[in-house]
């Protein structure tokens, strides 16, 4: 019995490799395990499920086909890819996770995030993130023509860029206190996150007790995953796309 968690791969029409990466991982790791959790950004955007581009129709049958082989699959929203909905989830076989979401781990209670929500030094993102993921926002930008949506998926995009490339590096990384906030409130002693391109295991202690953090990797040069048996340790792997 074994668990997979994957993020960041960031999947877009200019990046032909990781698709096949990613594809190349379905058939060889995923198809027959017991779960497939994809911890935000999947995709490098997402403007409603509408769209239907040929990408996101390949991945969507590919998914499906891993869901028929038995493996339940997961998806959770990230910062690019919040507006995935219900109906690119059905045509995938997925079921949409809450950020955060806590699931048994083999009877290990464990904190599911995309990570960005942990990164709270960055006040100015974090003003941006209750905006964006404001449901009658959300509502509104969907009710736009899709190509109104395409054009503020690239002006927003561009916008990141810049203002990523000012910020300081310890800024756009998690706060330790707010790790163990959130790991304390939800009565854990592990996480699993995504979002700072940061691959590490850290050891940590909450409420008194040892605990620890994975930090999946994105998959710009590698393919990231953390793979979970019963009984076993966690472990974080890669290799290269």
């Amino acid at each position: 019995m074994t668990t997979l968690f994957i993020s960041d791969l960031h999947l877009e029409e200019s990046r032909p490799d990781i698709t096949d990466a990613f594809l190349d991982f379905l058939k060889k790791k995923a198809t027959g395990a017991e779960k497939l959790y994809i911890l935000g950004d999947f995709f490098e955007a997402w403007i409603g499920d509408d769209e239907r581009t040929p990408l996101q129709e390949q991945v969507a049958a590919a998914l499906r086909e891993v869901n028929a082989s038995g493996t339940d699959v997961f998806l959770m929203h990230g910062n690019r890819d919040f507006l995935i909905g219900e109906d690119f989830c059905r045509r995938a076989g997925a079921t949409l996770l809450d950020d955060p979401t806590v699931v048994d781990l083999y009877g290990t209670p464990t904190l599911l995030m995309h990570g960005d929500s942990l990164c709270t030094a960055d006040v100015e993102y974090q003003k941006f993130r209750a905006n964006m993921r404001n449901p009658q926002w959300q509502q509104m930008i969907l009710q736009r023509p899709l190509a109104d949506r395409q054009q503020m998926a690239r002006q927003l995009r561009e916008i990141s860029m810049a203002k990523n490339q000012g910020k300081e590096e310890t800024i756009m990384d998690v706060t330790p206190e707010e790790v163990v906030k959130e790991m304390e409130a939800y009565g854990v002693q592990l996480l699993i996150h995504g979002h700072t391109h940061r691959p590490a295991e850290h050891d940590l202690e909450t409420s008194g007790k040892p605990a620890k953090r994975v930090v999946l990797g994105d998959w710009d040069t590698h393919v990231w995953w953390l793979e979970v048996q019963a009984g076993e340790e966690p472990v974080l792997a890669k290799y290269p796309l």
